[in-house]
């Protein structure tokens, strides 16, 4: 192995790192990785301005020049299908980037529900409506906390194409009905054997939709509708899981939800692509799309949505992660609680952040081949992590983990001093969420 002395390694960086100044560098970043089929572009937190608005930049350079067919964002699939009705013009009573976006309604709202992914919706709505419906551009969600959301999704379709298979349908999901909407509850007694585990009803309901045989019809159904709805049962089917999961430890809940999303990945790049999967673009946290395999996560078991997409396809996936050094972000204190801007504390010593910090440069990016040149190989530092939730009078311990970050992404980009997103809802204000339990992400929500 290879390293530059301690002293020298701000220097070293700074050496290699192109500075951001504008659209220039944008499109430099989206000619690294158009190359590849998948592109996952991450956060260091689920509350900062900066993150979301490059994001957006180098996803518009991807769409507009490198044909890509969709977004797929850590969010649930029914409140991002209704993004997906808007800004493809299908039919929908939503005649705003702001009212499609209200079915995230569920903590932490402004995750999505903020002023940066209302200018991106509107700017998808406005570049589809040039193209013919086949070619539009969709925005779709990856995750897993939609269990009854997802259950009524599918049986109203059943309702509406084949009243005897929406029959069994509801009589599976039934299984469901001692828990009153609490999928915590339904986990935590099954976990304990004290309740039903509808393990074998989800999983029976999912099979029966993959057959893809309507009974009244006898054909095999097609299209985007049926595509949703063998999504939300598969949605159901894993969330089941999800949910026992929770109460048998943090890695095996953890591996099954990004596992989910991975899978939705592949499922929705087979349902657009044209004789070949399509190229996607992911939005999520770095805790999602970094590699774990180059972070203490990995050390204790956990996988992650980049680790996976990587293995399943080595030559095709480009991970980008974010970083910063200090700032604002909107957070919660707790779980639930209403978010807040909070002040983000420096980086710690010993940190990744802390070493771009001193570079001076306000943002620049590179590439894991140059930082690999520039410090040395294996290199194993600090990385500041937060979610919806910051705590940082225990931020080393609920912020940080290790990680060589040359093996955790392919491109890294960071911004020294970032801003809280600006949510559309006001702060304090925002209406009573649907009761949902805590994930297991708890408590840095990520």
């Amino acid at each position: 192995m290879r390293y530059t002395p301690v002293g020298e390694v701000p220097e070293a960086v700074h050496a290699i790192a192109r500075p951001i100044y504008g659209e220039t560098e944008i499109d430099e970043i989206a000619e690294l990785i158009a190359h590849k089929r998948l592109v996952l572009l991450g956060e260091a937190s689920h509350g900062s301005h900066e993150f979301y608005d490059l994001r957006a930049a180098v996803t518009r350079r991807l769409i507009t020049k490198h044909g890509f067919a969709a977004v797929a964002v850590e969010g649930d699939w029914p409140d991002a299908l209704r993004v997906d009705r808007f800004v493809r013009a299908q039919v929908t009573d939503d005649e705003s980037p702001e009212a499609a976006l209200e079915s995230f309604e569920r903590f932490p709202r402004w995750m999505w529900r903020n002023h940066d992914v209302e200018r991106f919706v509107a700017w998808l709505r406005t570049h589809n409506s040039d193209l013919m419906p086949e070619a539009r551009c969709g925005f779709y969600g990856l995750d897993l906390y939609s269990l009854h959301a997802s259950m009524h999704a599918v049986l109203m379709y059943l309702a509406d194409n084949d009243p005897a298979a929406a029959d069994r349908a509801r009589e599976r999901y039934s299984c469901f009905d001692h828990i009153a909407g609490d999928p915590q509850q339904y986990g935590l007694q099954a976990h304990l054997g004290i309740g039903p585990k509808c393990e074998t009803e989800v999983v029976a309901q999912l099979v029966e939709m993959q057959r893809r045989k309507i009974a009244r019809s006898g054909r095999s159904p097609a299209g985007d509708a049926w595509f949703h709805a063998v999504q939300q049962a598969h949605v159901v089917r894993n969330a089941e899981a999800y949910y026992r999961a929770m109460f048998g430890g943090r890695t095996a809940s953890w591996n099954l939800r990004d596992t989910h999303m991975a899978d939705t990945v592949d499922l929705l790049a087979e349902h657009l692509g044209d004789g070949a999967p399509a190229k996607l673009i992911i939005w999520a946290h770095n805790s999602h799309v970094g590699d774990a395999r180059a972070t203490e996560m990995g050390d204790d078991g956990q996988i992650t949505l980049g680790q996976i997409l990587r293995q399943r396809h080595p030559n095709e996936t480009a991970l980008v992660g974010m970083t910063t050094h200090t700032g604002a972000v909107l957070a919660a204190y707790d779980w639930d609680d209403p978010g807040e801007r909070e002040r983000v504390r420096p980086s710690l010593p010993g940190s990744w952040e802390e070493l771009f910090h001193e570079t001076e440069l306000p943002r620049f990016y590179a590439t894991s081949a140059q930082l690999r040149r520039a410090i040395g190989d294996q290199v194993d530092r600090l990385q500041r992590a937060i979610g919806v939730v910051y705590r940082p009078e225990t931020e080393r311990r609920s912020h940080y983990l290790h990680a060589r970050l040359a093996d955790e992404f392919d491109v890294v980009i960071h911004v020294d001093e970032t801003h809280a997103v600006e949510p559309l809802d006001v702060l304090g204000t925002q209406p009573e969420p649907t009761p949902e339990p805590v994930p297991e992400t708890y408590p840095t929500g990520v």
